[in-house]
């Protein structure tokens, strides 16, 4: 079996390579998200009342229980500042270590890159070795970063390190779950989608164990990875042994996932392919309609994610003076949001969260014309009656539409759920109207990819590096105090901080010709480059 390993640390420095832009971006915006919530927590809790108040206020929400989790020790700074970034990062960097294993597994199989090389001196087990070496090494730099990064913000430094190893746990766990959904599918894409209805089902046994009563389903947290991350309990006892319970689960299920690779060919997935119909119907007669079946199903998980989303933000809208009870607290919310109510500003500053992850739809969803290009699935379209124009068009309406279907998803949900919770449903219009707001700002960059698609295809992980970029500047921007030129670098900051605040249609306007001229100039280089792989 030592054979089958052969070729294992070449592939792991190809794969390294290939990551080398993608990889310190996501560890970067991740890092970044960390040092922004502990930096903020001594003015927004600046007093062991403001603590246990906020604390209090957050374990008897039930929402937010299931969103972020418990606050274990109310007097805790770390463990009050933490708690939302603590369940946000977790699932941010689940879904980086199913990306990795996925990338350098299954996606390449699928391409046919991994029968060339496994043709030569490479072992069975090389590339499976080589993408978990990666993913466990790329969670246990960012678990030492962020612990050294949040320690230097002010934290303790015990409790940094339990948080920072609860983070790398998740990511270790999921490395593992994804190397078991590459065996299962055929697919790049149905393996990653494998994984990340893995990562909701846990999620949601995460919030259910934690939203339970005493007498209630509270084990259900320990069956979920995310739930043995905030077992951790950072700042609050700092738990070390429940790493051996994910070091553990990561053994069993990697041994079972070499178990698989065993059983199945190379290119084959051990769940097998449905034959399709002879002849397509006539809806898949154009490339929107192709471009529309390839994306539909991530598509149809987003909606859902966003609407249910949506429905917890609006009904924790109603309860945010409870959450943030001191001075200072509120006028930190404040600023995030405006300056005209601390529920209008917590509406806006969470919003903002939502344009960003929309934009990470539509920078996904735009990428597909890389993955389709680089597959060499374009080709044999662009060789017919179908004009590059309309190829990319079919992929980039999807991107764009499906970006605004995400925000409107967003919006209803939260809008009703809102108006419901305090019985107000005038409350509906400007909760809604907040949310699409973020669409201009999503489409600059999903305009940033179609950019670097068209005039350097190789370099199409801009979009990743303009949306960590903004991140940064939109999380540290105000805490650093930067000039406000620098600030303006990022579309967000040009959104309104509606309901707070006014809306000024100006930046708006320009933010739409802004992507539009991205978009063009893509088009424009695009029809006048050579098809790669």
């Amino acid at each position: 079996m030592s054979g089958g390993f052969v070729g294992t640390g070449a592939l792991v420095r190809l794969g390294l390579r290939r990551d080398r832009i993608m990889l310190p971006a996501w560890i970067a915006g991740v890092v970044v998200l960390a040092v922004g919530s502990a930096a903020a927590a001594a003015d927004l809790y600046p007093t062991v009342e403001s603590r246990v108040s906020a604390a209090t206020a957050a374990n008897n929400t039930t929402a937010l229980l299931a969103l972020y989790g418990r606050v274990y020790d109310p007097t805790s700074l770390g463990g009050i500042s933490m708690v939302k970034t603590g369940g946000i990062g977790a699932v941010l960097i689940a879904l980086l270590s199913i990306i990795i294993v996925v990338r350098h597994t299954r996606a390449e199989e699928e391409s046919g890159r991994l029968e060339l090389v496994g043709a030569t001196v490479v072992g069975r087990y090389a590339a499976l070795t080589a993408a978990l070496v990666i993913a466990v090494a790329t969670n246990v730099v960012l678990a030492l970063l962020t612990a050294v990064s949040i320690a230097g913000a002010g934290l303790p430094t015990a409790g940094s390190y339990a948080f920072g190893a609860a983070w790398g746990g998740v990511g270790i766990a999921f490395a593992a779950i994804a190397a078991v959904t590459a065996q299962l599918s055929s697919t790049a894409r149905s393996a990653t989608s494998l994984g990340s209805i893995v990562l909701g089902v846990v999620y949601v046994l995460r919030a259910v164990g934690d939203t339970a009563g005493p007498d209630g389903p509270s084990w259900m947290s320990w069956l979920s990875p995310i739930g043995w991350g905030q077992q951790f309990r950072p700042y609050a006892g700092d738990r070390w042994w429940v790493l051996l319970i994910t070091f553990a689960f990561a053994v069993v299920v990697i041994g079972g996932a070499y178990a698989l690779v065993e059983r199945r060919d190379i290119g084959a997935g051990l769940i097998a392919d449905r034959l399709g119909p002879a002849t397509a119907p006539a809806g898949l007669r154009s490339p929107f309609a192709l471009a529309w079946r390839l994306q539909r199903g991530s598509l149809f998980g987003w909606l859902a994610a966003f609407a249910g989303l949506g429905l917890v933000l609006g009904n924790i809208a109603g309860n945010v003076g409870g959450f943030v009870d001191s001075p200072s607290a509120r006028e930190m919310v404040a600023k995030l949001g405006g300056q005209q109510g601390l529920t209008d500003a917590f509406i806006s500053a969470e919003m903002g969260i939502m344009g960003f992850v929309a934009a990470i739809y539509g920078i996904q969803a735009a990428l597909r014309l890389r993955g389709e290009e680089a597959g060499q699935r374009a080709e044999p379209l662009l060789v017919a009656s179908v004009s590059r124009t309309r190829w990319v068009m079919s992929h980039l309406v999807v991107a764009l539409g499906g970006s605004a279907l995400l925000l409107v998803a967003a919006g209803l949900a939260a809008g009703l759920s809102h108006g419901a919770q305090s019985g107000d449903m005038g409350q509906f219009g400007p909760v809604f109207v907040t949310a699409v707001l973020q669409l201009p700002a999503v489409w600059v960059l999903t305009g940033i990819v179609v950019l670097a698609f068209g005039a350097a295809p190789r370099l199409v992980v801009a979009g990743w590096v303009a949306l960590v970029v903004f991140l940064m500047l939109g999380q540290l921007g105000p805490l650093l105090e930067l000039d406000q030129w620098a600030m303006d670098l990022s579309p967000f900051t040009h959104i309104p901080r509606f309901p707070a605040g006014d809306v000024d249609p100006v930046p708006l306007v320009w933010l739409v010709l802004i992507a539009v001229a991205l978009v063009a100039a893509g088009l424009a280089a695009f029809r006048r480059r050579d098809i790669t792989t």
